[in-house]
């Protein structure tokens, strides 16, 4: 069984076919018996995993067996106490309630330190700041971490999933992040948050 990390950029679709305006991951990765386990959407970037194997495909992509997924979000504001608590605690979304969370808010210069240049970038209004979050989910619904923050007044500029389980995207190449648009295999151990 083989597991392929994949550090997906922004206006990449979580399937092998082009659809629209949006690339496919043919343009990246010629993998023709592996799927995608876990989705991102083309307007989100980061960790997405791929597998030849059913039953891990499942066990990573089914909120049933809640195996961690970390996002950085960057918002537009900055969040006051109020705002992360009702965000930890799970707002309601019109699918109804969600888990409670891990959130914090990340330095300042996490985007420069840490990540690429996302293309095209963000709108940049000056009189407006933004602030990055980590938020740890362990439910998967369509675009959930968007419209959590959206709930609790954080519209989500920036989208970019860290890990799932185990698996780190910023140390999947030597200790550094992946390059954007590049895959490595992986582990399931490491999934499971194990060298072993």
């Amino acid at each position: 069984m083989s597991l392929v990390a994949f550090n997906k950029p922004y206006g990449v679709v979580s399937q092998f076919t082009p659809e629209g305006r949006w690339q496919g991951l043919c343009d990246f990765l010629t993998l023709p018996e592996f799927r995608v386990a876990g989705r991102l959407d083309a307007d989100s970037e980061g960790l997405l995993l791929l597998t030849d194997n059913g039953s891990l495909q499942a066990r990573i992509a089914e909120p049933k067996h809640k195996l961690p997924k970390c996002y950085w979000a960057q918002v537009e504001g900055i969040p006051d106490e109020a705002a992360l608590a009702h965000l930890r605690a799970g707002p309601v979304l019109n699918d109804g309630p969600t888990q409670a969370c891990v959130v914090s808010v990340l330095p300042e210069d996490v985007e420069a330190r840490c990540l690429w240049p996302r293309n095209p970038p963000i709108r940049f209004r000056k009189s407006i700041p933004t602030t990055w979050l980590s938020v740890t989910l362990t439910e998967g619904r369509n675009r959930q971490v968007k419209r959590m923050c959206a709930a609790v007044g954080l519209p989500v500029l920036r989208l970019v999933r860290v890990s799932v389980g185990g698996v780190q995207l910023l140390e999947l190449n030597n200790g550094q992040p992946l390059v954007l648009g590049t895959s490595t295999e992986i582990s399931v151990n490491q999934l499971n948050g194990s060298n072993a």
